[in-house]
């Protein structure tokens, strides 16, 4: 494993290119829960706008959507709230749909709904979209059936509508698991050219998922949408012996060069980017250059997503995160991806800020 050598009485210091993890299967899809920073949330600790009576009203029908989960986890006789959609081929509407715009709380509903489900962890699963296309890929399509449809639940958070390709690939696995008795609820981002056209996506999702829309029922989330704020501002970037000296002195550190690490990413499956974290407290990144690949972008996007998920603070000199992306790429299809990568990698800096503050 690879360490950056310390000074005399200093602590060797781990870094990322120096792991390889190895996961099997049932760590995949065990790992498919809530990410840390919400571990906590349930309905109870939400916050409805009064100004927006959607907001509770969401609460209370997702509570009746999680009463809805019986001992066997099958669809009920009963019809839930069902706006647009009417029954599919193969029984009643049996998922829900998140509709709003970017900052109205839905990544917390949807958890809190997960938490709520009455049934083991073991048979309920939280994921993005790209993590369960990852795990597609890491199992394949078949394994990733078989091991999800046993479960009562399946909550996908960012149904991501700018990929053809893989939105019919998830499409497809979440028919199968809707066949066999599985629960679905997700939310979804918009399409590439609609984000500024209004906050609600609900038509694209049901358009895109085809003949899955039929179990899908839309539940509107009304309040303000961030999105039009643009990229934020980046903390100014250390130079490089700032942030080895830091690492140096930080329990948990991993601390990596920007390129290597970029190059090791390409040899490790997306689905293993969580496990590459483990056990990391923060992150030190030495000269961060503009991205201008796709492929390199897009691991980079889920790396962040990984880091973000589990709170670990981003220190790194180079090039501002706010800069990460050439203007090609947040100009593309995938922009939205970048746009969040962007936002989180930068909060994650502003965290490292507040702890070297602190120390």
């Amino acid at each position: 494993m690879s360490r950056t050598p310390a000074p005399d009485g200093a602590r060797t210091v781990e870094s990322l290119t120096g792991r390889r993890p190895e996961v099997d299967a049932a760590r995949l899809v065990g790992d498919m829960v809530p990410p840390p920073r919400f571990d906590s949330v349930r309905f109870e600790t939400y916050v409805p706008d009064p100004g927006q009576p959607s907001q509770a009203a969401a609460v209370q029908k997702l509570a009746a959507f999680a009463a809805t989960l019986g001992e066997n986890g099958r669809t009920p006789r009963r019809r839930w709230f069902t706006r647009h959609a009417s029954a599919s081929p193969a029984g009643e509407a049996t998922g829900v749909y998140l509709d709003g715009g970017f900052g109205v709380g839905k990544t917390h509903l949807l958890a809190s709904l997960w938490h709520a489900a009455p049934a083991p962890r073991e048979r309920k699963a939280f994921g993005t979209f790209v993590e369960l296309t990852n795990l597609v890929g890491a199992l394949g399509f078949q394994q990733a059936v078989e091991a999800l449809s046993g479960h009562r639940l399946v909550c996908i958070d960012e149904f991501e509508l700018d990929d053809p390709g893989d939105t019919v690939l998830v499409s497809t696995l979440l028919g199968r698991l809707a066949d066999a008795g599985v629960r679905l609820a997700a939310t979804s981002n918009t399409l590439p050219g609609k984000l500024g056209e209004g906050r609600f996506a609900a038509a694209d999702f049901m358009r895109e998922i085809q003949g899955l829309s039929a179990r899908f029922t839309s539940l509107r989330i009304d309040g303000e949408d961030f999105r039009h704020r643009g990229l934020p501002e980046a903390p100014a970037p250390y130079r490089d012996e700032q942030v080895t000296e830091a690492a140096l002195s930080t329990a948990g550190a991993a601390l990596d060069d920007f390129g290597p690490l970029v190059a090791h990413l390409a040899t490790v499956h997306p689905s293993r980017y969580g496990a590459l974290c483990d056990g990391v407290h923060a992150l030190f990144l030495r000269g961060v250059e503009q991205v201008t690949d796709q492929a390199t972008a897009l691991r980079l996007v889920v790396l962040a997503d990984r880091l973000y998920d589990r709170e670990v603070p981003v220190m790194a000199s180079g090039v501002p995160f706010d800069r990460l992306f050439a203007q090609e790429l947040l100009a593309g299809g995938y922009r939205k991806k970048y746009f969040r990568a962007v936002s989180r990698l930068t909060s994650l800096a502003r965290d490292s800020l507040t702890r070297d503050a602190s120390s």
